[in-house]
């Protein structure tokens, strides 16, 4: 696991902390942006999360867990993702970051921040995939 490679983005958007706070946890949502990836969890510090769904024609289940959470400002979780080739186990998880900043009344900017990569090839994968996520999640928030 390379803990020095990042991939991370931001957008502003009309929106409000509250609606894009719903739109990055709720599962209905989520399967929107996240390329129709099914996410279980209660988003409680602590809880596990699932990602289940199907890529190029593969089933997958990658996990991880919620390590912190400040409603309608920060979420953070540790990622495992079975592509990455990597034995599940905590030093291979890498670490996600949402962090929402209200700019006015009906402004915010999301930051979409991951830590951790089992190679490079992984991280410029997220790296193209977040400009469409960041994009659709503005969509949806703005609505």
């Amino acid at each position: 696991m390379y803990k020095n490679l990042v991939a991370s983005s931001n957008i502003k958007m009309r929106s409000t902390p509250e609606k894009l706070w719903r739109v990055l946890t709720d599962p209905e949502k989520i399967k929107e942006y996240l390329f129709g990836t099914k996410v279980q969890t209660d988003w409680k510090v602590g809880s596990q999360i699932l990602f289940q769904g199907e890529y190029d024609g593969q089933q997958y289940t990658d996990k991880g867990n919620v390590t912190e959470r400040k409603v309608n400002e920060l979420l953070k979780y540790d990622y495992w993702s079975g592509f990455s080739g990597l034995e599940d186990k905590p030093e291979n998880y890498s670490l996600v970051t949402y962090r929402i900043e209200k700019l006015n009344d009906n402004e915010v900017k999301f930051t979409w921040h991951q830590q951790g990569f089992s190679s490079e090839t992984g991280q410029k994968h997220t790296e193209e995939g977040l400009k469409g996520m960041l994009k659709k999640i503005k969509e949806l928030a703005e609505k």
